[in-house]
This record gives C-alpha cells, structure tokens and sequence, in this order.
C-alpha cells in the first residue's frame, strides 16, 4: 500500500514537471515566435545592435553593468526596459540618436532626441560657426552635407566648381529631390560629374564602401537602403561594387581628378563633424574640405577663382 502511494506522488510530481517544462518552453517558442514577427520591436532591435556591434550578451551585460540575465529577458521580450535602461544600452552600443528614438518608441516611451532644421532659430550660433568655416575654405571649395550625402551648405568656390562641369539648371532639374541636390547622384549619374572625373571607376568603388560602411553604422535605415540601390542602379556601377580592388594602396589619399577639355584639377577632401550632439541634424552633418593635391591644380584653380 505505502510503495503504491509513493509511485503515485511520484507519478504526480513528475506530471508537474513535465507540464511546468512544456509550459515554459512554449512560452519561449511564443516569445521567439513574436520576436520574429515584429522586427520592429525593442527585443528585435536590441539583439538587432547588439550583434552589429559584435557584442555577445556577456559582454554587453558587463560593459553596461547590466545582468547577463536580464540581457538575455529583454532580447527574449520576457521583460521591459525601462526608460533609462534603452538610453544606457544605445550609448554603451553607440547606437546614432536617430535609431535611439526608434528604440525608444518600439519600448513605449517617447522620443526625447530632436531633429532641428540648420535654418531654425536655435541654430544660429552654429549656423554661424558653419559660415565661419565655408568662408575661412575659400578659395578652396568647401560644403556642408547631411547623412545621405545631401548638399545643405556650400561657399562659393564650391558652387564655382560645379559649375565648371555642370549647369545650375542640370543640377535643379536632374540632381533635386525634396529641393535637396544630392551630391552621391551627381557623381555617379553619367549625366552628372562622371564623365570630367578620370578614373571614374576607382573613386566610384570608394564612395560606394564609404555609404555601405556608414549605412552599416546606422543600421537598418530605408533612406540609407534607398541611395545605396539607387547608386547600384546606375550603367556598371553593380559591377564595380562585385569587383573592386579593395587591396592597399600607394598613394597616400585617394585624390578626385577632375578634366574638361584642357582643365585639368585635382583635389583631395576632410570631412569633419561637430563634437557631442544632443540634436540629429547636427549628428548627421558632415563638413566637407576639398584641397588642390598639387602645385598645378592650386595655381589653375586660384586663377579660375580670380576671374
């Protein structure tokens, strides 16, 4: 009587067990299920960063003195981040401010970075040391652009080398989108700098690593997909990308050699940023230098510019 009991609790706990075990691997498979199903959730988004930046959930737990464990919950969706925890994770995975609200709203709080337009009166002290800058560049060209490649500013030496190879009036008409020429487009478009830049194609290869790299850094992004596919969709450009030679090189820059008729002019390039932006616009800008890489191209350009 008494073995016949204890084989019946034991019976009864090991269904306890067993039920317990289904139980939570199905909430497991549910939860992995609606992490799939919603790639725009923070739990996707996270483990999304996490394995960009090359991060094992080890490591990220450590560096953002968080627990393994509750990485592990917050990628699985069995547990919320607070505010507090989206902002420490993205500044420890240096996820851009752009993709940090995104974060943030897929976690249920609102956006708390701003994308301020450069003409809004709250810009004025660094439109000013924008200004500075473009002007200080001359008689070198100097610009100013957005993340995908966006002409926002340029001083008039800038403007004076468009126009040596293309019209105001082509770069309207065929360049402008949203009112904004883009400056990647005018490069690689045959109708635009293609044909006055000599050895096109390994500039092309280069410009073509630098969006795919910064595409990369920000992370999924349909604007930054857009322009790379709209590079891509241009006469051979598909085929430089599948076999461009990424080996070292000579040369200490990559210079733009651009020609038309007897002008002959090459320039390399800077790009700058500004420090510590709490404002997306700001984050995003890039200010763009461009010097003669020779004698002859700063004597030839210094001569067009004094006409």
């Amino acid at each position: 009587m008494l073995r016949s009991c204890q084989r019946e609790i034991i019976k009864s706990i090991t269904s306890q067990v067993i039920k317990t075990i289904l139980s939570i691997s199905l909430t497991v498979q549910q939860s992995s299920i609606a992490t799939q199903h919603h790639p725009d959730s923070f739990s996707a988004l996270l483990k999304q960063w996490r394995h960009q930046r090359g991060f094992s959930q080890l490591d990220l737990a450590v560096t953002s003195q968080v627990s393994q464990r509750h990485i592990s919950f917050l990628e699985s969706g069995r547990a919320q981040p607070s505010r507090d925890m989206v902002l420490q994770l993205a500044d420890v995975l240096e996820i851009p401010l752009r993709q940090q609200n995104l974060m943030l709203s897929a976690a249920g709080f609102a956006p708390i970075h701003a994308e301020t337009d450069l003409s809004a009166p709250e810009m004025a002290a660094i439109r000013r040391a924008i200004d500075f800058m473009l002007q200080q560049q001359e008689p070198y060209p100097g610009i100013v652009v957005d993340r995908y490649w966006n002409l926002l500013l340029a001083n008039n030496a800038a403007n004076r080398l468009l126009a040596t190879f293309i019209t105001l009036t082509e770069l309207e008409t065929r360049f402008s989108q949203n009112g904004k020429i883009n400056l990647m487009r005018v490069v690689f478009d045959p109708q635009g700098l293609r044909p006055f830049i000599v050895g096109w194609e390994k500039l092309a290869a280069h410009l073509l690593q630098r969006v795919h790299r910064e595409a990369m850094a920000e992370g999924e992004n349909e604007q930054s997909n857009q322009l790379l596919h709209q590079l891509l969709g241009y006469p051979g450009v598909a085929e430089i990308w599948r076999t461009s030679d990424r080996s070292p090189q000579n040369a200490l820059l990559l210079t733009t050699h651009f020609r038309r008729d007897r002008l002959e002019l090459q320039f390399f390039s800077t790009l700058a940023t500004l420090g510590t932006p709490y404002d997306i616009t700001l984050q995003e800008l890039r200010i763009e230098s461009f010097f003669p890489a020779d004698e002859t191209s700063d004597r030839t350009w210094k001569a067009l510019a004094n006409r």
